[in-house]
Parts: structure tokens; sequence; C-alpha cells
């Protein structure tokens, strides 16, 4: 099946807009207008929305409706959106520059920051709990785990303490399959999840398909970092090296990093052969993480 890629991210990238934004248009007045301010400027400004991309391609390959898909997809990018919000901090990574616009903390304040990402944090539960789904606590505990100590925020953790130093591939991997990686398999989980029970054997395949996806979107990314145009990326280029961080292009060269990607990808399209034709969409979409230019 031929696959307009740009196209339907396009049009899921404006599906889960418009849920996202009912979502903020609240009919009373926000008790803190600077703090709904905030986390609306950390959300609704766009960007790749790739996870909710990923949840609605899975959700659907599966047999979801879009409109069982809407909430969790919600929920993927409202955590995605805190993430970014706290590693643009001046602890953090201290960034001017997201999506084109002032992060949130040169925007507003770190203070004010720091609490929209909570809240954004915080909001994405709400959202999550409030779709009454049947499996919804093996979708709670699968966004849960994503995020916290054994996803997301290890891999922040790692990657600052890398800063400066020189792990080898294996650790840098590790440290990106949590930082990055993480999200992504559960963006994919998710959507399983919503369509088919736990003990599903195609999760299984889609798992080990979003784990080799979140590690080559990884690598691409730091291709882009070395050749990519800010105003393209959204973001400063050159911020790595700037930071000292390691990388892979600095680990294997951009070839090696660009053949290590192509590797990822292959392996998982590989890994959906058990959703046969209607794997079609995903095989695009990891194909799509090593072509992109932002």
């Amino acid at each position: 099946m031929t696959v307009n890629i740009e196209r339907l991210m396009a049009a899921d990238r404006r599906r889960v807009d418009e849920c996202l934004e009912t979502l903020f248009a609240r009919g009373e007045s926000a008790p803190s207008e600077q703090l709904d301010a905030a986390m609306r400027h950390g959300v609704l400004v766009g960007g790749k929305r790739l996870r909710p991309v990923l949840l609605y391609a899975t959700g659907r390959a599966l047999g979801a409706s879009d409109e069982a898909l809407d909430g969790p997809a919600m929920a993927v990018e409202l955590v995605h959106a805190y993430s970014l919000v706290h590693d643009d901090l001046p602890a953090m990574d201290d960034d001017d520059v997201r999506r084109g616009r002032p992060t949130v903390h040169r925007a507003y304040d770190e203070a004010t920051a720091i609490l929209a990402g909570d809240a954004l944090q915080t909001l994405a539960f709400e959202v999550l709990a409030d779709t009454g789904h049947p499996r919804l606590a093996a979708m709670v505990g699968t966004l849960a785990q994503a995020a916290g100590r054994d996803g997301m925020a290890a891999g922040q953790a790692l990657d600052l303490d890398a800063v400066g130093g020189h792990p080898d591939l294996t650790a840098l991997a590790t440290m990106h399959r949590h930082k990055t990686g993480a999200l992504i398999h559960a963006a994919v989980r998710l959507g399983g999840l919503v369509a088919v029970p736990e003990d599903d054997e195609r999760l299984l395949a889609l798992g080990r398909y979003a784990a080799a996806i979140g590690l080559a979107f990884q690598i691409r990314d730091d291709v882009l970092d070395v050749t990519g145009d800010t105003a393209v990326l959204g973001k400063t280029s050159g911020a790595d090296a700037a930071r000292d961080k390691p990388t892979y292009p600095t680990l294997l060269g951009l070839k090696g990093a660009d053949d290590k990607a192509r590797s990822l990808v292959d392996e998982a399209v590989s890994a959906l052969a058990p959703l046969g034709e209607a794997g079609s969409v995903l095989a695009n979409l990891a194909r799509y993480m090593i072509e992109r230019d932002h």
C-alpha cells in the first residue's frame, strides 16, 4: 500500500492539535493565567507530533478508531511537551529556542516553566484517566514508566552525567533508549493497547519495532545537530558540540551514524512482519525517521 507519509502526518498533527486546543479552551478563567499561558506556549506551538502520529498509526493498524485514540494521543504529547519544557531549563540543556520560538523559561521565567512542565505532565494523566478505557491501568502504567525513573527521567540524568565524558556505544544507546526511546515506545504500545489485550503477540512485535525506531530517531537528531540549519530545525544547531555532549556522529562519524540508523530502520521494518499489510504505514514512518530534515 502506497502512503503519503507527509500528508498522513499533517492530518494527524491537525487532529491532535484540534484536540489539544479544545482541551485548553476553558470555559472559565484559569486560577493562574500566567501558568495557563506558559502551558499553552509549551504544547500549542506546533512540532512534529511524532509520538501521537505513531500512536494513531499503531492503533489503526490493529483496528482502533481515531476517536478512541484521541485521549492517549493527547496524553503522550503532553508528557513530551513537559519533558521539553524541563529539558530546556538552565539547569538542564539551557536552550533559548524551541520550535522556532523562545523556550518557556525565556518567554516567561524559570519558576513558571518548572510549574508549567509539572502541570503538563499531570494533565496528561488526567486526560488518560478520562478515557475510561477497559485497559486504563495498563495504559497509565505504560505512560508513567516511560516518563519516570525507568524512562525519560533516567535518560536525562544519564545525559547530564555524560557531558564532557567519553561513553562507549553501549552506554550511549542505553541513555538514548531511556531519554528518547522510552516515550516513543510508550506511544506505540498505547496505540496498541487501545485496540488489543495486553497478551496480544503483536504488541511484542511492536515493542521491537518501537525500540529500533526510537534509537534511529535519536541518531538522526544527532546527525541533524551537526548538519542541520537552525531555521529548519526550530532549535539551535550545533548545541551538542557546544556542550561537549557525546553523540553518535562523534563516536561513529557522520556516515557511520547514518549507516547505524539505516540498519535500525531495517530491523524495525522486519519486526512488523506479524502485522502483514496492516503494518505498512508504520514501516513508512520508520523510514521517515532517517529521511527527515528537522
